[in-house]
């Protein structure tokens, strides 16, 4: 006998269309094939099983019990082979899969985890998995095939020339959303009121920056960019923690949008009126890993966050 894995599902289909219909003819003609095509198909199974599958019983065939062991084992094949091919399909249409996301902190609750719970309810079969990292870990993270997609950040449209690979043609950059930079002042500031507010105008301020990463480097920058070196006292990794310094009086904060702190007493946070810092928020995948349906289903469930996200 032949190792079952050799076998043929068309000829164990004919043998169930022969169970099923009770005679060659019949048989034949549901499969549309000739009588002769059908009796050679099942004494062609049998000789690969190496057991008789029919018996004369007077002008008809009848099904031996061996055949009914093979039909009975045939049966689950064609549920698993049914299975498989609908995972498939779910798979190609993006219902079905494992897609893994990094991003930093600021865009977790505002942009990732609605994103996945979006997914949990209009694809349930489709996983996903977050990490909280920054560039450029998170891309070297998404060059090895650690993660599929990365949330980052920069200071223009275009892909950046710097040296966290942003820029890199291995990767494919879709945008999400800009997320201007707000102001934190305290009670009693003397900028609460005024009619037009420039990031210019608090060059002699003692600044609380981020300890490190995105939101850092962009603050700094973007006092660079205003024409002063910012004097920062403090560095705090924590908004809530920046909120409560601030309302201290220990200093001013450029506060990303997308951050949404919890608002605190003796705090105010002011859009500024015109020529805002701002960063521009996108999602990183490898190229051409775009069109797996999968990811394009997490692209896409991004950037429904990423509106909602700016229209709140």
């Amino acid at each position: 006998m032949r190792d079952v894995t050799d076998l043929d599902l068309r000829k164990l289909r004919v043998l169930r269309e022969l169970s099923e219909r009770g005679t060659v003819s019949a048989a034949a003609q549901a499969l549309h094939l000739t009588p002769q095509a059908v009796s050679q198909q099942i004494s062609a199974l049998g000789r690969e099983l190496g057991v008789p599958l029919t018996e004369p019983s007077g002008r008809r065939l009848r099904l031996t019990g061996a055949a009914r062991i093979v039909l009975r084992h045939a049966d689950a094949v064609f549920t698993q082979v049914e299975q498989m091919r609908a995972e498939l399909a779910a798979h190609r249409s993006g219902e079905r899969g494992e897609v893994a996301v990094a991003g930093f902190s600021t865009t977790l609750s505002a942009l990732i985890l609605p994103a996945v719970a979006r997914l949990r309810e209009t694809r349930p079969l489709l996983r996903t998995s977050l990490t909280e990292v920054d560039p450029p870990e998170s891309f070297s993270l998404l060059q090895r095939g650690e993660t599929d997609v990365v949330i980052s950040a920069d200071t223009t449209r275009a892909a950046p020339a710097d040296e966290d690979g942003r820029s890199d043609g291995r990767f494919h950059r879709v945008a999400l959303c800009d997320d201007p930079f707000d102001i934190a002042l305290p009670a009693g500031h003397r900028l609460l009121d005024s009619e037009r507010l420039l990031l210019a105008d608090l060059a002699d301020e003692t600044w609380i920056f981020a300890t490190t990463g995105l939101c850092h480097d962009i603050g700094v920058a973007a006092c660079t960019a205003a024409g002063f070196t910012p004097q920062a006292s403090h560095a705090i990794g924590d908004w809530d923690a920046t909120l409560a310094a601030v309302r201290l009086g220990l200093g001013v904060a450029l506060v990303p949008r997308l951050a949404k702190p919890v608002p605190r007493p003796e705090v105010t946070i002011r859009a500024f009126t015109e020529r805002a810092p701002s960063r521009t928020v996108f999602a990183a995948v490898r190229e051409g890993s775009q069109t797996s349906p999968e990811i394009a289903a997490v692209l896409d469930a991004l950037r429904t966050a990423a509106r909602a996200a700016v229209a709140g």
